[in-house]
């Protein structure tokens, strides 16, 4: 893929799209009625916590040095 951009999802009228920034338009000469294929890239909070996530049964952490922040 050549760009990766984040949009949030709008409503235009009784579907849902999203804007692509002018930007983009403008280095890739997008023209209006132009075909394009878009990949779709979900952020999945549940899938990145269970990969990464916290042990389950682990005590919370707590902070020894109180001169850091």
């Amino acid at each position: 893929m050549d760009a990766v951009f984040k949009v949030k999802i709008r409503r235009i009228g009784t579907s849902l799209g999203v804007l692509i920034p002018k930007q983009l338009i403008a280095d890739k000469s997008i023209k209006e009625g132009e075909e394009v294929e878009i990949a779709l890239l979900k952020k999945r909070k549940d899938l990145v916590a269970k990969v990464f996530g916290i042990a389950k049964g682990s005590r919370h952490f707590e902070r020894h040095a109180v001169d850091r922040v």
